[in-house]
């Protein structure tokens, strides 16, 4: 079997770690998993909020059918019945009808037009602009130059209702940055993929558990297979043996094959120290150093009553960019007259500095410009989640900086959403670079091994509207 007695360390235990580890332990190698949390999930998982008493999640996450690599492992890991899929969205703007936008009988990419062409959220002009802007991406994707997006929907001509009620909602919401700061090439992909391709690249799911019930199934997984999970473990060192690597985690030493580092772009600035240092750790230093957070707020209100019977919805006009209804998402919520909803604000640096009680204030006031009943309900309970860190800023030419899975030491992998992977700051991006890295290790131990997922096939006219 490909792999088979081989150790392999990988330090990490978010989506690209667990990713990596699982992808080789499939593939017959020993598997030595190390997370210094105390859960797996890395910046995708939830806890028992102190104040509360609840698990929560530290902040919504979403996936869409174009994820084929999380898909995959989510497959692996056997919780793909815990996704919850939509392919119908609502957009909510204060003092308009709502907006749904959802797939029909067309071919792709005409296959949402007829119900964004009734969409009341959008006037003709601001309806001409996008789909003007849209037909730029049929072919193919610009390249990522030093453009940012908010410099390209001016030189296309968007009017400002589009801008504000589509292109930045939408892109906000799916990379966590402002207009200003976006590649054009990565803004062109989740247009393309999310609109254009096909209905089921775009459509949505949500974890309809806690994150890291979701993702600390790799523990029972990996332990199947001969390998170790190894929580609130951070590693030292790293030191090479004749044989591989020796790590000095959790004040123990660790031998293996090989190692992937499957870390937050900090993360693995902060461990370079630990490595050997040459011209390559050098190299990497600097490119790390050109990294940015962009962050996430998450607020989470219980109410004496229900505010909505939607599950979930983008809200336009306001601060709060989206409403997901979990007390409808998670099915042990269910049945009960109370409410429990999570507001998503991406790129929320206008909140970093506010206060809980301000932000949650602020959150009810926006509530109830869509859901009138919010002004009456009682907040039994709330929480604010601030991720400082949440993504990388996936900024105009930063692709230049992304290294691949091999490293400046022989032996040693790296893995992580800001490594490249075709990918920004995602799920999805952390999943593939999972995967690559267990293809790149596969190929050093002399085995070589293909794991990631094939791309979803475009559908309808899109199999031919190509460059």
């Amino acid at each position: 079997m490909t792999g088979a007695g081989q150790t392999i360390t990988v330090v990490g235990g978010g989506l690209a770690g667990i990713a990596a580890a699982c992808a080789l332990a499939d593939a017959g190698s020993r598997v030595q998993l190390l997370e210094r949390r105390p859960y797996l999930g890395g910046r995708a998982s939830s806890y028992e909020h102190p104040g509360t008493s609840e698990v929560i999640d530290n902040c919504q996450h979403v996936l869409i059918g174009r994820c084929t690599s999380l898909i995959d492992l989510y497959r692996r890991l056997g919780v793909l019945g815990a996704i919850r899929w939509y392919d119908r969205f609502t957009f909510l703007a204060p003092g308009v009808r709502p907006t749904i936008l959802e797939t029909g009988r067309l071919p792709a990419p005409f296959h949402a037009a007829p119900a964004f062409l009734r969409a009341p959220a959008f006037s003709l002009r601001d309806k001409l602009a996008i789909g003007r802007g849209l037909s730029h991406f049929l072919r193919a994707l610009p390249p990522d130059t030093e453009e940012d997006f908010a410099h390209w929907l001016q030189r296309h001509r968007q009017t400002q209702g589009a801008i504000e009620r589509f292109w930045r909602p939408v892109l906000v919401s799916a990379l966590n940055e402002d207009l200003e700061r976006i590649s054009v090439h990565y803004a062109a992909k989740v247009f393309r993929e999310s609109f254009l391709l096909s209905g089921e690249s775009g459509r949505m799911g949500i974890p309809s558990i806690p994150l890291s019930e979701l993702y600390n199934r790799a523990i029972g997984y990996l332990e199947a297979r001969g390998g170790q999970v190894c929580l609130r473990t951070s590693v030292e060192s790293l030191r090479p043996t004749p044989t591989g690597w020796r790590a000095v985690a959790g004040g123990r030493a660790l031998e293996s094959d090989a190692v992937v580092l499957a870390l937050p772009f900090e993360a693995m600035a902060a461990l370079l120290p630990a490595l050997p240092h040459n011209a390559g750790a050098e190299e990497l230093g600097a490119h790390l150093a050109e990294f940015e957070h962009s962050p996430i707020t998450g607020i989470h209100l219980w109410l004496d009553r229900e505010a909505t019977d939607l599950d979930h919805a983008v809200l336009l006009d306001t601060t709060i960019q989206w409403m997901f209804n979990k007390s409808r998402l998670q099915p042990g919520r269910r049945g009960s007259e109370a409410s429990y909803l999570e507001l998503v604000v991406s790129a929320s640096r206008s909140l970093v500095t506010m206060s809980r009680q301000q932000i949650i204030d602020l959150a009810l006031r926006e509530l109830a410009l869509f859901f009138p009943g919010v002004a009456s309900a009682k907040l039994i309970k709330a929480a604010v989640v601030k991720e400082v860190r949440a993504t990388y800023s996936i900024r105009p030419g930063l692709d230049r900086l992304r290294p691949r899975a091999a490293s400046p030491w022989p032996g040693i992998f790296l893995a992580g959403d800001w490594t490249a992977s075709g990918w920004p700051s995602t799920m999805e991006g952390a999943a593939r670079t999972g995967y690559l890295a267990a293809e790149a290790v596969s190929r050093a131990l002399g085995h070589a091994r293909s794991f990631l997922a094939p791309e979803l096939p475009a559908a309808g006219l899109m199999r031919w509207i190509r460059s």
